[in-house]
C-alpha cells in the first residue's frame, strides 16, 4: 500500500464502507456448537453461544445494511492439508481429534451464512491470510481495513490480524465477537492485540458508527 494515502485515524475512517471488510472468522460448530471439537476437548462455549455469537449476528446485519463487505472465513483441516508442524503440534499436546473435515457437519457454519455474493474464503492454517485467496480477494475490493470477528480469539482471530497488519492493513478487533476456548484465552488475546496491533472495540461502537454515517448519508439526500 502507498504511504502516501490518507491515514485512518478513528474508528469512523476504520469502518468507512468503501474501505473496510467484516471478517468472519471459523464460526463452525466445531468451535461453537455443541458436540464439536471445542466442546469435545472441555472449552468453554457457554458466552460464545449466549452472548458472543448473538453480538456477531447483529454486526453482520449492521454490515449488510451499511453496504461494507462481510467475508466469511471457513476452516477445512483435512488430513492431506495438514503440514509436518502441524501434525507434531498435534501429537504433542495429544489431541488429534479430527476437526473441520470437508463434508462433515463440524465444518459447516454456526448460526452465520453467507449471503448470495459474499465471499468465502477458505483455510488450511491459522492465518486466513496465509495463501492467496484473502490478500487477492482484498486487493481486488480495494480494502484497507480489516474488522476481525471469529472464533477463536487467541489463534485464528488473533493471527489474521498479525498477518494484515504486517502486510499494512488497519486491523480492528470486536471484541465482544470473538470467542475462545477460555475466558482467559480471550482477555489475554484482546490485550496483545491492542498493544501491537490495532484497536479492540465491542460491536455497538461499530453499529453506531455505521448509524452515523447512514444518518448524514441520508440528510445529505434529502436535501439535494
Amino acid at each position: 500500500m502507498s504511504s502516501s494515502t490518507a491515514l485512518l485515524r478513528n474508528l469512523a475512517d476504520k469502518t468507512e464502507p468503501r474501505l473496510a471488510a467484516l471478517l468472519v472468522i471459523d464460526v463452525q460448530n466445531d468451535f461453537a456448537a455443541p458436540g464439536g471439537f471445542f466442546d469435545r476437548i472441555g472449552a468453554d462455549l457457554g458466552v460464545v453461544q449466549r452472548e458472543r455469537v448473538p453480538n456477531l449476528l447483529r454486526l453482520i446485519d449492521a454490515a449488510r445494511r451499511a453496504s461494507v463487505l462481510v467475508i466469511f472465513v471457513q476452516a477445512i483441516y483435512d488430513p492431506e492439508h495438514l503440514s509436518d508442524a502441524m501434525r507434531e503440534r498435534n501429537a504433542r499436546i495429544g489431541n488429534e481429534l479430527p476437526r473441520c473435515r470437508s463434508g462433515t457437519w463440524g465444518a459447516e457454519f454456526y448460526r452465520v451464512a453467507p449471503e448470495p455474493g459474499e465471499p468465502v474464503v477458505i483455510k488450511h492454517r491459522y492465518s486466513a491470510m496465509v495463501g492467496p485467496q484473502l490478500p487477492e480477494l482484498l486487493r481486488d475490493r480495494g480494502i484497507r481495513s480489516l474488522l476481525l470477528t471469529g472464533i477463536a480469539t487467541d489463534t485464528c482471530v488473533e493471527s489474521a490480524g498479525r498477518d494484515a497488519y504486517f502486510r499494512d492493513y488497519y486491523v480492528t478487533l470486536i471484541g465482544d465477537c470473538c470467542g475462545a476456548a477460555s475466558d482467559e484465552d480471550h482477555r489475554g488475546a484482546l490485550k496483545r492485540f491492542h498493544r501491537d496491533y490495532g484497536p479492540v472495540v465491542d460491536a455497538d461502537d461499530v453499529i453506531a458508527t455505521w448509524q452515523g454515517v447512514g444518518a448524514t448519508a441520508a440528510a445529505a439526500n434529502s436535501a439535494r
